[in-house]
């Protein structure tokens, strides 16, 4: 059965893998092409993407600067609002737009800015907005107080949100992304707004309403997953606990490197960020492998018996907990990872308390100690964590059976539209 899509448009940040929802445009920009599907990649990079090009990707680069290049105010002013931004996208839809393309915006935050609303205003319609994070809801995007390393449960611009000190930086800091979150809002009202807003787990929902976004707007598509390794750890004969990810507080893992410490467990680390020289210094029991690739990530998990995700903030999904599962490595999961409850629920792992790196500590002195419990859920998250996301084909069926029936609605809309103009007299 032919398609009724003409083209797809995805815009974003970044061409290259820069993080989760660079690497998700990306990832979906490739298996559309390879599908047959005309797809043109926006980007506020230099479009510089191997990936893209190599998969017969259209590019179209405006190459603008991050917000955390050049002077502060002036990058400061160009995050609230790019006009560049705005004409770079604008013009192309003026000039490429047809009633049968859709639109997916992914990244906007660093380059972009909320300008790229603004510019995609027109096709509402035909427009896709997946949430990787919370700033569409969320002024600082986590639903968080970072500064006291807890969930946040206020209404987002109420008083007491904005007298909040809730920034990992500074207030002043939070009263910009307020600013900046205004004047998305201003540009694109996501409580009687016709594009579609994706989130990546079902647990995000509740959570972007309070935020303003009308649930009628909101379909749930988890993001794909990739594991690392084709077979199964066999995590039974192994004793490293490991940890991959960013290494920053909000993230957890210095309470992690508290708590192998106290259980007297190896931790291997994976992953960079501003904790890196913290945990070299105050644990140098740890062994810290930095960023690596993903066939060099593949081959050292082979020596895992269990994967630690300790975060302190709320999570959007849990990504790297659904990798490991996939490879067979069980997990140890926060509460505040949406995927903990599963994880817990089919046994392919535990919960931790966020934070508490005591009682972490009792549960990784108790893993050392089981093999047979470990072998018990590492053959079942092999065997069935799947359920927990899609693949990468499996997540473009969804994907497209939603872009087809957004389509399908906004010409339906148009056509009805068009007939009611008729029927008026002049």
């Amino acid at each position: 059965m032919r398609s009724a899509i003409e083209r797809i448009v995805i815009v974003s940040d970044d061409s290259v893998e820069s993080g989760g929802a660079a690497s998700v445009a990306i990832a979906s920009a490739c298996v559309l092409r390879r599908r047959g599907f005309a797809v043109t990649f926006l980007t506020g990079d230099e479009g510089v993407s191997h990936t893209l090009k190599a998969a017969g990707v259209d590019i179209v680069a405006y190459r603008g600067m991050d917000i955390r290049e050049g002077p502060r105010v002036t990058a400061a002013l160009r995050g609230l609002y790019d006009s560049g931004a705005r004409a770079f996208l604008q013009s192309w839809v003026s000039d490429h737009d047809t009633p049968r393309t859709i639109y997916h915006l992914h990244n906007w935050h660093k380059v972009l800015s909320p300008a790229a609303f603004a510019a995609l205003a027109g096709i509402a319609p035909r427009l896709f907005l997946t949430t990787h994070d919370y700033f569409l809801a969320c002024p600082n995007g986590g639903f968080s107080n970072f500064p006291r390393n807890s969930p946040c449960d206020l209404v987002p611009l109420s008083t007491q949100c904005l007298l909040s000190n809730c920034d990992k930086r500074h207030y002043g800091h939070k009263l910009w992304r307020v600013a900046r979150h205004v004047v998305r809002g201003h540009l694109c009202d996501l409580h009687h707004t016709q594009a579609t807003v994706l989130a990546v787990h079902e647990a995000m929902v509740p959570l972007l309403q309070r935020g303003g976004i009308d649930l009628s707007a909101i379909r749930v598509l988890r993001n794909p997953v990739t594991p690392w390794r084709a077979t199964r750890v066999e995590a039974e004969r192994n004793h490293q606990v490991f940890y991959v990810g960013r290494l920053e507080l909000d993230k957890g893992v210095d309470v992690l490197a508290r708590a192998a410490r106290i259980a007297g467990v190896p931790l291997t680390v994976i992953g960079d960020g501003a904790l890196r020289s913290v945990l070299a210094s105050q644990h140098p029991e740890v062994r810290l492998l930095g960023s690596l690739t993903k066939p060099e990530l593949a081959e050292w998990i082979r020596q895992a018996r269990v994967l630690v995700m300790p975060t302190r903030c709320r999570e959007t999904f849990g990504l790297v907990a659904a990798e490991a599962l996939m490879c067979g490595v069980p997990v140890i999961a926060s509460t505040l990872a949406p995927v903990s409850d599963e994880i817990v629920r089919h046994g392919f792992g535990l919960s931790c308390a966020p934070g508490d790196a005591e009682t972490l500590a009792l549960q990784l002195q108790d893993i050392m100690k089981d093999d047979g419990a470990i072998a018990e859920m590492s053959k079942r998250a092999f065997a069935a964590s799947r359920s927990l996301a899609p693949d990468l084909d499996q997540w473009c069926d969804e994907l497209l059976n939603l872009y087809e029936d957004k389509l399908l609605r906004s010409n339906r809309e148009q056509i009805a539209r068009g007939a009611l103009m008729t029927a008026v007299p002049v």
